[in-house]
């Protein structure tokens, strides 16, 4: 069996249906836009102006250090971290302190909105996930702090842990493909299949994985989306058939504009929406939005636009929320 050719850095591991031996890759999907493209966007599109900073509505949030039993508590941090506590876990996802999302600390997109919760609040963090490598998912610099504070367990997909251990010898990571899942205490993290990419560099395109999680509890299926393109709705679907019933969806709903350049690998509010109602969730959070300016839609456009949308097609607008920062989501109870 074909294993990966020293020409990628990260992983080494047989060939699969989304693993050529050298870069990962969706199956019957679309491959991120090259660089010619890129410099047609950054040259040749408008954005919408953003205000030099935002304050969210809500304070810092101090979270209480366990939620127990069958209860579900989630507090949006920023962007796509996000705390989620249950069943005793505390829980983080794409944990970003920093003040870019970017390889250096001079350049680069800049946080917008103060972190929700302060680094120094945080409760003793047990768990956390890595969907994928792009700067404002994996951030070293935060996870590093985290190792020091909290020695939590990371999970990621193949190959992000070799970026990892780079900056934080002594973490503990453990990977996953997938349809494989971690048991971590009462939880079992499964890896779901979605459309994105990865790379940290001009050289390392799409050679670590990238993967949507299924959090299993003991009260209830949490999926968790970092990154997707809508993808025909497969990320929802598979979700919904592999796991059945979801109690909750957290999933993107920005940077998606312009879409002849985003629709492939970012959904926009409309897809959100239809992604959640394809996967049977009782309810949604809407997370990566007015953080970090990516794209070109202004900062309040996702929540905007996802607000409408509900409305029209009759959603209750309590069943998909467009958390702030500081935000906390108590689930409704599962009874």
């Amino acid at each position: 069996m074909a294993v990966a050719r020293a020409s990628n850095p990260y992983h080494a591991g047989p060939v699969s249906d989304h693993f050529d031996g050298t870069r990962f890759f969706n199956p019957d999907g679309s491959a991120p836009k090259g660089f010619s493209d890129f410099l047609k966007w950054q040259f040749g599109e408008g954005r919408e102006p953003w205000p030099a900073a935002a304050t969210s509505p809500h304070a810092k949030a101090k979270p209480a250090a366990r939620v127990e039993g069958d209860a579900l508590r989630i507090t949006m941090v920023g962007h796509a971290t996000m705390l989620i506590q249950t069943a005793g876990l505390n829980i983080l996802t794409d944990p970003v302190w920093s003040d870019r999302a970017s390889p250096v600390g001079f350049a680069g997109p800049k946080r917008f909105t103060a972190p929700g919760i302060a680094f120094e609040d945080l409760p003793k963090i047990d768990l956390v996930l890595v969907s994928h490598n792009h700067y404002d998912h994996l951030d070293v610099v935060t996870l590093a702090r985290l190792r020091q504070a909290h020695n939590p367990l990371v999970i990621t997909p193949l190959g992000n842990d070799a970026i990892i251990l780079e900056h934080a010898s002594t973490m503990r990571v453990m990977t996953g493909d997938w349809g494989q899942a971690i048991r971590s205490g009462p939880a079992t993290i499964h890896f779901e299949p979605c459309h994105h990419w990865s790379a940290r560099g001009m050289n390392d395109r799409s050679m670590a994985l990238w993967s949507a999680f299924v959090i299993e509890t003991p009260g209830g299926k949490i999926l968790h989306i970092g990154d997707t393109g809508f993808d025909k709705g497969r990320p929802y679907r598979n979700a919904r058939d592999r796991h059945g019933k979801l109690r909750a969806a957290i999933l993107p709903v920005g940077a998606y504009e312009p879409r002849w350049f985003m629709k492939d690998q970012h959904q926009n509010p409309e897809e959100a929406i239809e992604g959640f109602l394809l996967s049977g969730a009782d309810h949604a959070l809407g997370h990566h939005w007015g953080t970090f300016r990516l794209t070109n839609e202004g900062r309040d456009a996702p929540r905007e636009v996802l607000e409408a949308e509900l409305a029209r097609r009759g959603v209750a607008p309590a069943r998909f929320r467009p958390l702030h920062p500081g935000e906390v989501w108590d689930a409704p109870d599962t009874a």
